[in-house]
């Protein structure tokens, strides 16, 4: 979001608050870059993991594949099965609560990297009167795959949603994601891990479609609004 007075080249520019920042805000960021680094690092030893201890591995990941692959473990015998719920449902949540922070702090800034500050706010204002139900339903749903997840977290935050209010909800939508898909993977064995594995590709690709039309409908809507100004010009 642009800052009147601002070097285009400014750090000001790229960072999701205004104004002076807090400790909290450092503190938040950093935070934040240590998990995006912990995600790299969780990509080099993820092929070491998944057939060697599965359970830990979804623990430390929290994905489908990871659940479905240590409940075909358990249906064998080599975990209990309630072991691998407790796991995934902690290696689901354990994350969120920064992006519920981001949220809570950043919101209006992270709406500002896409759009103007005028219309942040008026998002923001609108972000206040969401359904509190609506949200909390969809906060429950937010961990299943192909729900843009992140997205609803950080929402909950924005909207004021309390920590402990969220971290509830949070936690009881990890565990029924976490149920079902530790249920296919008992019952379905290595075909139950296919299936995940088929749903999470295609919802990596439906989630880059909404973000696509998320940034092509306001440039179109801004070149329609240029040609009509032109058409009626003398």
């Amino acid at each position: 979001m642009r800052q009147s007075g601002v070097s285009p080249l400014s750090w000001r520019l790229w960072v999701p608050w205004r104004g002076r920042p807090a400790a909290a805000d450092w503190q938040l960021l950093a935070a934040i870059g240590a998990v995006v680094v912990f995600g790299f690092g969780m990509r080099a030893i993820r092929p070491f993991l998944i057939a060697s201890n599965p359970v830990l591995l979804e623990f430390l990941n929290g994905g489908p594949a990871e659940i479905g692959a240590a409940a075909a473990f358990a249906r064998i015998g080599e975990v209990p099965l309630w072991l691998v719920v407790v796991a995934g449902t902690l290696g689901i949540v354990k994350f969120d609560w920064l992006t519920w922070w981001a949220g809570r702090r950043w919101g209006p800034g992270l709406i500002g990297y896409f759009t103007t500050r005028e219309r942040a706010d008026r998002l923001t204002e609108r972000a206040g009167r969401v359904n509190p139900w609506l949200l909390r339903l969809a906060l429950v749903a937010a961990p299943l795959p192909g729900v843009p997840g992140v997205i609803m977290t950080m929402l909950a935050g924005w909207t004021g949603m309390r920590l402990g209010t969220f971290l509830a909800l949070d936690a009881l939508g990890a565990l029924v994601t976490t149920a079902l898909v530790a249920g296919l993977g008992y019952a379905l064995g290595q075909g139950a891990v296919e299936i995940v594995l088929l749903i999470e590709r295609q919802a990596i690709w439906v989630t880059l479609g909404l973000i696509a039309v998320t940034f092509a409908v306001p440039m179109v809507k801004r070149a329609l609004r240029r040609r009509a100004a032109r058409r009626r010009l003398p």
